[in-house]
């Protein structure tokens, strides 16, 4: 009997009813959209940094990390990717050596990165193969042949086919010196990448610098990021029961790469302040919505006190009218907020003028929101508490209203 009451109480007045559902509808849309864009770019971020270069996971000698020491090495790199291979959860494994260098050119000298990679595995865990600009992806039979990025190139004033001296030291402390032929030219976007790395194939850099089979990174990418937890779990217990391997640290991306992680948790907490700053606004919207039809209807309240109806009953019918309202914008918004999710979902959002940040970063032109329950769900429930918290004033101010005061009032 109450419920059909307060049903019939909301539409006496339906443009006031619809305004009230429109402005619940909108705050919840909002939320639903916002969180999946930044949920959806988050992803975005992550998986194109680590799939231009640190890959999900890195097994890595425990101070290789911090000090980047020649000698710190991963010693018996198969015992490692073995156990990875049993990994259902790995898509693809590569190793990698890393020396800094002086490199020069018949022109100029810069210091620089020089990365041994395995061509074939690198291909499957980064996209550095797709970044080539200029000439061939590197083959597992080069030798003397190198990648260059490049803003590296520039500065060393190098085109396809010119030659490089590499002098570094080896890891066993004696002088590594070579000279490398340019076989092609990456472009990552990243200037930080392109200045200041040099890819050859891995063999030669372990000949070049006498790492006796050693390498200084296992890079792993996983099938999802949801599974990064289990893989670094299951891989640091299967590396502890073996003590051919020694003592070998296993980095997830977020220790990796501590810059994004701080960049999302910035960028997180300025959505937050945004989010409240919102749902504030709408809230007062509300209650201003609902604070007007008590202020109509404080006769009709004086009397139905004077005829008997219980103060409580009388707060509890307009709480559920209350509740009525909230939960139908809700689900309105609820609908509404993952069909424009969704829309731009699969056909992504173009951020106009942000074409050279976005290229800074590594990230894509179109950016994608992820509709996901999560996003849905949060969005929802925020909306939904904070305005049946709204509500409860009013059902509060009737509470305590008098038949006499209530029946005089204007």
């Amino acid at each position: 009997m109450d419920a059909k009451m307060a049903w019939r109480n909301i539409w006496r007045n339906p443009r006031r009813t619809i305004l009230t559902l429109a402005a619940i509808a909108f705050g919840t849309l909002l939320l639903v959209f916002m969180l999946s864009w930044q949920f959806g770019s988050y992803d975005t971020m992550i998986n194109s940094a680590v799939g231009i270069h640190t890959g999900h996971l890195q097994v890595q000698h425990p101070v290789y990390k911090e000090k980047h020491a020649m000698r710190d090495v991963v010693a018996h790199p198969r015992e490692v990717t073995s156990r990875l291979g049993a990994l259902s959860a790995v898509s693809a494994y590569t190793t990698r050596a890393n020396a800094f260098v002086l490199l020069s050119s018949a022109e100029r000298t810069y210091g620089a990165m020089v990365i041994g990679i395995d061509p074939g595995r690198e291909a499957a865990v980064s996209t550095l193969e797709s970044l080539v600009r200029k000439g061939d992806f590197l083959d597992s039979a080069d030798t003397n042949q190198a990648l260059v990025g490049e803003l590296l190139a520039r500065n060393l004033k190098v085109d396809l086919g010119d030659e490089v001296v590499v002098l570094g030291q080896g890891r066993d402390g004696s002088i590594a010196a070579t000279v490398v032929v340019v076989k092609s030219i990456f472009a990552s976007g990243q200037d930080a990448l392109d200045r200041s790395t040099m890819h050859v194939p891995l063999p030669f850099f372990q000949e070049t610098f006498a790492m006796d089979g050693a390498v200084h990174e296992v890079v792993v990418l996983g099938r999802e990021l949801a599974q990064v937890p289990e893989i670094k779990a299951q891989l640091a217990a299967a590396l502890g029961k073996n003590p051919e391997d020694g003592s070998l640290a296993v980095w997830d991306w977020s220790e990796l790469m501590p810059g994004l992680v701080q960049a999302i948790k910035l960028d997180l907490t300025g959505g937050l302040i945004f989010y409240f700053i919102l749902i504030i606004v709408v809230a007062f919207s509300i209650l201003n919505t609902f604070l007007m039809a008590v202020f109509e209807r404080t006769r009709e309240f004086g009397i139905m006190l004077a005829m008997g109806t219980a103060p409580g009953r009388l707060s509890k019918i307009l709480f559920m009218e209350s509740m009525a309202q909230t939960l139908l914008g809700v689900l309105l918004g609820i609908i509404a907020g993952s069909l424009v999710t969704w829309y731009f979902e699969l056909n992504g959002i173009v951020i106009s003028g942000a074409d050279e940040m976005m290229r800074q970063f590594g990230l894509p032109e179109r950016m994608h929101p992820d509709l996901s329950w999560l996003s849905v769900a949060i969005g929802a429930a925020i909306v939904l508490i904070l305005t049946l918290l709204t509500a409860l004033y009013p059902v509060i101010k009737v509470r305590r209203l008098t038949p006499l005061r209530a029946m005089t009032a204007i």
